[in-house]
């Protein structure tokens, strides 16, 4: 159960306690089944709302052999001695998952790296599309799924076209940037027009997104 439908749940039994307690004899006992699952409906809710990802491991940077590091839209190259965190796992998902946007070129050259994984194909920055967290991209079962993205008071659906790994980087596949974290999604410019943000603020940004279903 996500954190939402948790909530939910919560919120309509608490309505109707009163429904729930028609005898005023057996008033007491029952208030105090009912406020005990309630209780344990809510920490189950907390429970369910807190669950992060940990890491699972490390990967050791090395310096970019020269020009191998496209540092487009502001990227990060990977720096020798410098140790980068790896995920295999992301924040469950609900129907608003918090997230942070990046910004990433799916075209050839770009500094995305190696094609989509999803079609091995490149794609038009003018296309809304996105990769996620390893964990989020879930062994492909997003590939050309559309997600609603919600951010600066605006949301925009984009197709998941390629996995932002978090397991891997450093390496020539990877453009030699870090391991994405577990909690990105990395859009197109399209994306970020959409959501109508300045190109002089595009980078990195708070978001939700949820499956268009």
């Amino acid at each position: 159960m996500s954190a939402v439908m948790c909530f939910q749940a919560f919120e309509s039994i608490y309505t109707r306690v009163p429904q729930l307690i028609p005898d005023k004899k057996m008033g007491r006992q029952m208030y105090l089944c009912v406020i005990h699952f309630l209780v344990f409906l809510v920490l189950s809710c907390t429970s369910v709302e807190a669950q992060q990802c940990q890491s699972s491991g490390t990967i050791n940077g090395i310096n970019p052999p020269n020009n191998q590091c496209n540092t487009a839209y502001g990227a990060q190259c990977c720096e020798e001695g410098k140790s980068y965190n790896t995920f295999t796992c992301s924040p469950s998902v609900s129907g608003a998952t918090n997230a942070i946007l990046t910004i990433n070129s799916f075209e050839d050259s770009g500094d995305g790296g190696a094609p989509s994984e999803c079609d091995e194909k490149y794609h038009s920055n003018q296309d809304p599309v996105v990769a996620l967290s390893t964990g989020w991209f879930n062994n492909m079962s997003r590939c050309n799924k559309n997600i609603i993205i919600y951010g600066n008071g605006m949301s925009v659906k984009a197709m998941v076209v390629d996995e932002c790994d978090s397991t891997a980087g450093c390496d020539k596949d990877h453009a030699y940037q870090p391991p994405c974290d577990d909690n990105i999604v990395d859009a197109s410019e399209a994306v970020w027009t959409a959501l109508g943000v300045p190109s002089s603020d595009w980078g990195s940004m708070q978001i939700s997104w949820s499956d268009d279903i």
